[in-house]
């Protein structure tokens, strides 16, 4: 079977780089499409996975994303073309979709970032089908199945990952000394134009705030001010989820690395106005993550639970009991995509 992905963002690399790798161990021919965005080949390159670079970038306005999307387009739709996959997989990239729909050739794709509403009205029309949490907030149709699990265990379930200390330690990192991870982002996506961003001086202090309870560690996608360079973290990208795994808290202006601590059974502050039904049901049902979506003051109330949380006795053990109920209630996702793959190569677009 030949199998044409899509990567345009470096979490699209985490979710399905098992599946690539199981592909072809199967003897399955995968065909990795790639735009350059926070990392992403950096990455794909650390994982040994080979990819075609499509654009090296995704544009920073609105004229910018327009044109790359034509172009990508075209682009995407060439290689499926010259590569003749019998499936196109991936998250919600409209050029693939695009793309398959020329070949005549199925779409699958797992979604679970309601804001992208543009990607999304493509694919709902044209792809083959759309799976999404069972907790997604919006109706996508009959394309649309919804499956009992999150985006994170693609990755992060135990079937395919165990934390491991001792890769922090060889790399410098100390993963016994308490420690939070403060992850900033850059806030530079079609969904994100408007949004109230935090400020230098909101960080910098946000950062001294949280240096009384631990180590704190910066992920963070753009500059930050001089004054908290040095607690940027170092370790390489690829290890950023045994990071995640050993932290005692994570305070997160985006919903991956939120969820992921979650899934992980470390307590996270997801700390913007954008809402999820994956983030909303890990609040509402697990406790283990806390949202705050006010425009104005989510900030200032996600910085005092932070504190509140800090000093709240067998934080991390607590965790992992959420944890477990979590893991026990949900499916793992990556057998039953990669069974849908089968199917759908064999069936073709109509899905049936």
């Amino acid at each position: 079977m030949k199998i044409m992905i899509s990567i345009d963002h470096p979490a699209w690399i985490h979710q399905f780089r098992y599946i690539i790798q199981k592909e072809k161990e199967k003897g399955n021919e995968v065909t990795v499409l790639a735009l350059d965005k926070d990392g992403d080949l950096e990455l794909l390159r650390s994982f040994g996975i080979p990819y075609i670079l499509c654009a090296h970038s995704t544009g920073k306005n609105i004229v910018e994303k327009g044109f790359l999307f034509l172009a990508t387009c075209l682009n995407h739709t060439y290689y499926g073309l010259k590569y003749k996959p019998d499936i196109f997989i991936g998250r919600g990239s409209p050029m693939l979709a695009i793309a398959a729909w020329v070949c005549r050739k199925p779409h699958l794709l797992y979604e679970d970032t309601e804001v992208s509403k543009f990607s999304l009205n493509i694919c709902k029309h044209i792809s083959t089908k759309i799976l999404t949490p069972r907790t997604f907030l919006t109706d996508l149709g009959p394309r649309q199945e919804r499956v009992d699990t999150y985006k994170e265990l693609f990755y992060l379930h135990p079937s395919v990952f165990t934390p491991d200390a001792q890769k922090l330690r060889e790399v410098g990192f100390d993963p016994d000394e308490p420690y939070i991870l403060v992850r900033f982002v850059a806030f530079n996506a079609s969904h994100d134009i408007g949004i109230k961003v935090m400020s230098d001086e909101e960080k910098i202090a946000l950062v001294d705030r949280l240096s009384k309870y631990g180590r704190v560690y910066i992920s963070s996608e753009g500059p930050v001010p001089d004054e908290l360079k040095d607690k940027l973290l170092k370790t390489p990208y690829h290890l950023i989820h045994h990071v995640l795994a050993f932290a005692q808290l994570v305070f997160s202006e985006g919903a991956t690395i939120a969820s992921e601590a979650a899934v992980l059974g470390v307590h996270a502050l997801y700390v913007n106005t954008i809402q999820s039904g994956s983030t909303r049901e890990q609040s509402e049902r697990y406790g283990l993550l806390y949202c705050f979506h006010d425009p104005d003051e989510r900030f200032r109330q996600a910085a005092d639970k932070a504190v509140e949380l800090l000093e709240t006795p067998h934080l991390v053990e607590m965790g992992q009991t959420k944890r477990r109920k979590l893991l026990e209630e949900k499916v793992d996702i990556n057998g039953y995509f990669m069974q849908e793959m089968d199917r759908l190569a064999k069936v073709g677009r109509k899905g049936k």
